[in-house]
């Protein structure tokens, strides 16, 4: 069952932003971090040793050198290893990393049969990738590290807020842990699209005050603690575990906005489905990593209102989403009140608008 945020608990003292922030940091970079949702190879329990390699999965780091392509639609640089085994994906105008690793599963069991068996291993990089940086100084020591880095990327961050998952503290915080999606509103059945309440924000699920760069201080509402919406979700992940800067409205500025349909206008990176106000018709430029937006508030078709992050293809063929849901009662890749699928004439994939790579 769902957590009730009333139970997750405050720490008896509240700890310092900059405290809270380098405990967090430092248990992404030295991979200290749970995989509740992730099968092994190994077989091993959610706090053991990282992922080993599956037959047939690529090596970590190959020793014959590297062979770089480019490819356009969206412009982007491939690397390949000396056998032509894709290795990475790194795409014009956008942060984020696509590599090849060990293969994982990601499941939630209580809410779909459906899994996705992945090799995409998704990082943020330092600035946006341009053609020839892969000849900087800075790449030919970032990558080979990069690539053999078994520390939590974002998909395996992304499953520390799902379903069932443990509560993970640092300096005193709970940063980690099943979310639940906002306070139940008064009326509505537990079956009901508006079930729950939005405007639940990262710092919320947190239960500390924030002040964004600009001078903006924001204070959480105790009855939100460990509760997350769907674009506070994407800004949990993205902007407090992996650092992409963020900003408190929903006008255009550094970063991540605040709603679905602002991220969707104007956060940074690279539009890969632009809206059209319909469903689009190709979607086989998505990458794991990718934000994927929706139209879903019944009587508004054209008006974006949820958002999520791809996350490959599933075992039985069909390319499937982890998002924030308000009748799933936080972050799942489930088929509860319509399947978590982009393709097909389900809810949320007739809904599905736009597509963006930070």
């Amino acid at each position: 069952m769902k957590q009730d945020p009333t139970r997750h608990g405050r720490p008896g003292r509240r700890p310092s932003r900059r405290a809270v922030l380098s405990g967090v940091a430092g248990a992404v970079t030295a991979g200290a971090v749970g995989l509740y949702a992730v099968d092994r190879a190994s077989g091993g329990g959610p706090d053991d040793a990282v992922p080993q390699h599956e037959s047939g999965s690529p090596s970590a780091v190959p020793s014959g050198g590297y062979r770089f392509e480019r490819v356009t639609s969206p412009d982007r640089t491939v690397v390949r290893d000396a056998s032509g085994n894709l290795l990475a994906t790194f795409t014009d105008g956008a942060r984020t990393a696509l590599l090849s690793g060990p293969q994982r599963t990601f499941s939630e069991p209580r809410t779909t049969d459906a899994v996705v068996h992945s090799t995409a291993w998704v990082r943020l990089m330092s600035t946006e990738w341009s053609r020839g940086r892969e000849n900087t100084s800075w790449f030919h020591s970032w990558f080979p590290a990069t690539l053999a880095d078994r520390s939590p990327d974002v998909l395996m961050t992304a499953f520390e807020y799902g379903d069932g998952a443990p509560s993970k503290y640092k300096n005193g915080l709970r940063y980690a842990g099943d979310a639940n999606f906002g306070p139940r509103v008064p009326g509505e059945s537990e079956d009901s699209f508006h079930s729950r309440d939005e405007k639940s924000d990262f710092y919320d699920y947190l239960g500390i005050p924030w002040t964004f760069p600009d001078g903006t201080h924001v204070t959480p509402e105790k009855e939100r603690l460990g509760d997350v919406d769907c674009s506070g979700f994407m800004r949990l992940l993205w902007g407090y575990r992996m650092g992409y800067p963020m900003h408190d409205t929903n006008d255009p500025g550094t970063g991540l906005p605040r709603r679905a349909y602002a991220i969707a206008k104007y956060a940074p990176g690279l539009v890969l489905i632009p809206d059209t106000n319909s469903r689009p018709a190709d979607i086989s430029m998505l990458q794991p990593g990718d934000l994927v937006f929706f139209a879903i508030n019944i009587g508004k078709p054209i008006t974006v209102d949820h958002c999520g992050m791809y996350l490959g293809i599933d075992n039985e063929g069909h390319p499937r989403f982890y998002s924030s849901r308000s009748q799933a009662n936080g972050p799942t890749m489930g088929d509860k009140a319509g399947v978590a699928r982009l393709d097909g004439t389900g809810f949320y994939a007739a809904g599905l608008r736009v597509a963006r790579r930070l």
